[in-house]
């Protein structure tokens, strides 16, 4: 299996986030990225698709205010990382204001996810690598993965959040459908529900978004990923979500996961893209569900079977000295 990776994914390092009511060191760290490595094969590094397939998936205000947040929040007088305090509520996001402030809560979910003078740098690389891994899979190949890093399915058309800035398998899936893909389907297996990936493909028809993920009624981000969320519109239909308990271990998760590619297969698929996120593991310091590393190899060959090329984008996961073996665990079982 072809891998990409940018060594530029590894900049991007906030300080603190806001959990659970308090500052705590920041979890996303470059860390993770030399876990990975350290147990895969050496990466191609990715080629570079410019700003265009980004800006199909994310509103250019937004693209702005990520390139050009760290200096304004410098200009302002402040230092360290750019943080939101004050959120609109829904319906009221006004957009005539440019005060670095309100720009921080205008284009933010939460105060998990500060941006930093490397940000935009870091995860443009990130989804440079799944454009590469789309590349890989539209010549042929069965399936490739992108070390995204940081991950994206939490970053909505025009807001970050849950670590994500840019949402690389809503990137991918656009690019395929801008090179002639008729159908893509999205399967969304990490800890966390894809809020931003169900929010930018809500009305489309044409891409279907499938997320397992624990219980939102329990977990992060709590206002997306309920059972009865299904799409509105054309899109009514193509979103399916499949929550699960704290603690579910593999028979829940396959059962989950195997109605979920049922699902996939009568949409009629050509293409997916799976957001795979290595939190789900039994050990992950912010998640409660209970896969083990041998259960990744299983869940992969049931995606495997079902013989649609596929896009592998990494999400979360912050085990860091377990992640590894996890993504190694994963891929192998595509090979099976």
């Amino acid at each position: 299996m072809r891998m990409f990776f940018d060594s530029r994914q590894l900049a991007h390092a906030p300080a603190k986030e806001l959990h659970n009511g308090a500052f705590v060191d920041h979890v996303e760290t470059p860390a993770r990225v030399a876990a990975i490595l350290a147990a895969l094969p050496p990466m191609e590094a990715p080629q570079d698709h410019g700003e265009a397939p980004i800006l199909a998936v994310h509103d250019a205000g937004y693209i702005d205010f990520l390139k050009t947040a760290p200096a304004r929040w410098a200009a302002a007088g402040r230092s360290g990382d750019v943080m939101g305090y004050v959120w609109p509520i829904v319906g009221r996001r006004p957009l005539n204001l440019d005060r670095i402030d309100a720009l921080a809560g205008r284009y933010s979910l939460d105060a998990s996810t500060p941006i930093t003078a490397e940000t935009w740098d870091t995860t443009y690389w990130s989804a440079q690598s799944v454009l590469s891994a789309l590349d890989a899979v539209l010549a042929g190949d069965p399936a490739a993965f992108a070390l995204c890093r940081p991950p994206g399915h939490h970053a909505g058309a025009d807001y970050l959040g849950g670590y994500c800035y840019l949402n690389t398998a809503a990137i991918a899936a656009q690019a395929a459908r801008d090179r002639g893909v008729a159908k893509v389907a999205i399967l969304d297996i990490d800890y966390h529900h894809g809020n931003g990936t169900q929010d930018i493909f809500w009305t489309r028809g044409d891409v279907f978004y499938a997320s397992l993920h624990a219980d939102p009624r329990t977990d992060y981000p709590f206002y997306w990923g309920h059972a009865d969320e299904m799409g509105e519109g054309a899109g009514h239909g193509t979103t399916l979500n499949l929550p699960l308990a704290q603690g579910a271990t593999l028979d829940a998760f396959r059962r989950a996961q195997s109605t979920a590619l049922e699902a996939i297969t009568r949409f009629g698929a050509d293409l997916l893209v799976l957001s795979f996120g290595a939190d789900t593991w039994e050990g992950d310091p912010i998640s409660h569900l209970k896969l083990t590393t041998e259960d990744y190899a299983v869940l992969a060959a049931d995606i495997a079977a079902c013989r649609l090329p596929t896009v592998v984008a990494m999400e979360g996961g912050y085990a860091v000295a377990a992640l590894g073996a996890n993504v190694a665990s994963l891929l192998g079982g595509f090979a099976r």
